[in-house]
This record gives C-alpha cells, structure tokens and sequence, in this order.
C-alpha cells in the first residue's frame, strides 16, 4: 500500500491496510499539485460558484493559486509511479493519493497532453498494468460500485 503524505489520504489507506494487514508506505512526490496552498476549496465547489480558481485549474495556471507548475508536477510524478512499479515486480499496489495526481498519471499513461482531463469521484477507483519495461494500460477509470453497493457515495 504506498499513499501520499496528505491526510485526507493516509486516512484513506489506514483501513484498506488494516483489512490486507500490509503497512502504507508514504510517498511525499504523490502530494497533490496545491499541497501548499493555505486554503482547501473542493473542485466542485470551486466549479458550481464559477471561481476564478476553477478557471485558471482548468487551463492548467495552477500556479496563479500558489499550485504547482504542471510541468513540475508530471516530471514528479511519472518518476514516482515508475518506481512503484520498480518495487513491486508481478504484484498490486493500491496507491491512495488525489484528483490531481490521477488526473496528470492517467494522462501520462492514455498519452493525452492535457493535465485534467476527467473529475474522479471521490474514492473512486482506477486500475493500471504497468510493466517495469514502461508499457503502462489503462483497466478501469473511475469505478464507484463499491461506494453505491453500500450507498456511500459523497457528493
């Protein structure tokens, strides 16, 4: 189980690693690209009040709201999955981390220049093979059935 450092995903991870009774391995280079922002406006929230951080997110200006230059970011992240999958030869790996960090790893792996180009629900899951040679296949995006199984899907 590997997570980024943030809280909202180390408490994610806890009970996922519990159940499988592994340990979470904390990876600061699958922070989210606004980790070092003051403040913490959901997407949605930012979308549905119009915000002008909504626009500048979605035009890739992160920076303009104290977010990460995206160049940066995706030449954080690629190293950090290829080394996940380095480590962990023919095995899974549930790796917990953000929106965004989905957003630009998927869009690596499909080969799409665009950084966010989907809005995945929250714990949804999304399902790579990843070979240590670099041939990367994208198997499910955004599953929610085990949220709606259980009727537990935030909104």
């Amino acid at each position: 189980m590997v997570s980024s450092p943030l809280r909202r995903a180390t408490e994610t991870a806890e009970p996922l690693a519990r159940a499988c009774g592994a340990g979470i391995e904390v990876l600061d280079d699958l922070m989210e690209y606004d980790a070092n922002v003051d403040h913490y406006i959901p997407a949605e929230e930012l979308r549905a009040t119009r915000d002008e951080r909504w626009t500048a997110m979605v035009e890739g200006r992160w920076e303009d709201f104290g977010g990460e230059n995206p160049a940066v970011f995706r030449a954080r992240l690629v190293p950090c999955f290829d080394g996940i999958v380095a480590a962990h030869p023919g095995g899974r790996v549930a790796v917990v981390c953000h929106g965004g960090v989905i957003n630009v790893f998927l869009a690596v792996v499909l080969g799409l220049d665009r950084n966010l180009w989907f809005e995945p629900d929250y714990t949804s899951i999304n399902r790579v093979a990843a070979a240590r040679t670099g041939e990367r296949s994208l198997l499910t995006l955004n599953e929610t059935a085990h949220l709606t199984a259980r009727k537990e899907v935030p909104r």
